[in-house]
């Protein structure tokens, strides 16, 4: 005679009827670390000590080899800033370059990727593209505002084909050199699983490349910023960049330290927009996951 044990399960324990399996409760959403905490308030002393030391030397109107009699201090600025609050022109004049960096820029890296993709991978494109690039890389984007003017039949185009220009080099050249970067042991092994040409360059070829392109990507994105302002100061007729210097032209010093205040935040919160797209498409990189 044969006996089975059954182990005995508390009805609390059991999965009820139909339920299917038991689902794993989620993880709580990680708190800020401390380490976090302690670099943004590391990063802020800086910025504080640059803002006190401009308060001193412009309140005590010191004269050594540069001049703070005539500057003015971050209250008068920070007065200037709180009027340009209130008007729609500011708020215009910000739209407006940004308008003009997201579509040159993106232009500049829809070609430089690709550009620089055929050049890497392509002896024939080698040869009949790099010497134009070669040749037209040296040139200052800002040189190119009066061919501009000539050239396009409103100044928004010209100013849009200006910040092309000054973005597409570093993007090409980037991707050039992180083409011939990568090993071809990567390429040797997918091509021996059976891949083919397509499939090695979506699969291996552009996820391997994509921490360089995304470094020139940055570079790209700082220069486009310094030429669009430059464009826009020599021949806009709004942006923040032509704001500027219409507030340098009628001696508002004040309005001219909100322009370059307001550049460098634009600035900064696009390099961090890049940033944060290149960390999301290269999180397989351990320093990314890290």
């Amino acid at each position: 005679m044969t006996t089975t044990s059954t182990s005995t399960v508390p009805a609390t324990d059991r999965p009820p009827a139909g339920a299917g399996p038991a689902r794993r409760a989620r993880p709580a959403l990680p708190r800020p670390r401390p380490a976090r905490i302690a670099a943004v308030l590391l990063g802020a002393v800086p910025l504080a000590v640059l803002v006190l030391l401009w308060h001193l030397l412009t309140v005590n109107q010191v004269v050594l080899w540069l001049r703070f009699d005539k500057i003015p201090g971050p209250a008068e600025v920070v007065a200037s800033f709180a009027s340009r609050l209130s008007s729609g022109a500011y708020y215009a004049d910000l739209l407006a370059s940004l308008r003009r960096i997201l579509l040159g820029f993106g232009i500049a890296a829809v070609a430089g990727v690709t550009i620089g993709t055929l050049i890497g991978r392509s002896s024939a494109a080698r040869a009949l593209l790099r010497p134009v690039i070669e040749v037209f890389r040296p040139i200052p984007a800002i040189a190119l505002v009066p061919m501009a003017i000539l050239l396009f039949p409103t100044g928004e185009q010209g100013i849009v084909f200006i910040t092309f220009f000054a973005a597409f080099f570093p993007v090409a050249v980037s991707t050039i050199h992180a083409m011939h970067a990568l090993p071809k042991v990567w390429e040797e092994a997918a091509r021996t699983m059976g891949a083919g040409r397509l499939s090695v360059l979506v699969h291996v070829v552009l996820p391997g490349a994509m921490p360089g392109i995304f470094s020139g990507l940055s570079v790209a994105m700082g220069v486009a910023w310094i030429c669009v302002i430059s464009a826009e100061m020599i021949s806009g007729q709004f942006g923040i960049g032509y704001a500027t210097w219409q507030a340098y032209g009628l001696l508002d010093y004040a309005g001219v330290l909100v322009g370059m205040l307001s550049i460098g935040v634009l600035g900064w919160g696009t390099a961090w927009l890049v940033e944060r797209v290149g960390r999301r498409v290269t999180r397989w990189l351990p320093r990314s996951a890290r």
